[in-house]
């Protein structure tokens, strides 16, 4: 169970991951890349770039609020010697 619990936290972060580069990628896109003729698929396709930064933050609030809930049920335990 303990190994479930890890694997949806590293699907978190590899989620979190690709919402980052997705909103580089249309920070460097600009809004101003279409200049030919703009259908009405390209419209709704287009997402801005505080989409993905939202997605990301919310997915990383997610992460975060599962470890403690994991920390402080004794689900998990935290290492008592980090070095």
């Amino acid at each position: 169970m303990v190994f479930i619990f890890k694997l949806v936290l590293v699907l978190l972060l590899l989620f979190i991951l690709i919402n980052l580069g997705r909103a580089m990628f249309e920070m460097v896109k600009g809004p101003n890349s279409n200049d030919e003729e703009e259908s009405d698929d390209s419209l709704e396709d287009d997402k801005p770039m505080s989409f993905y930064l939202g997605r990301r933050v919310f997915l990383s609030a997610l992460a975060v609020v599962l470890m403690v809930v994991a920390l402080l049920s004794g689900f998990i335990e935290p290492n008592v010697r980090p070095y």
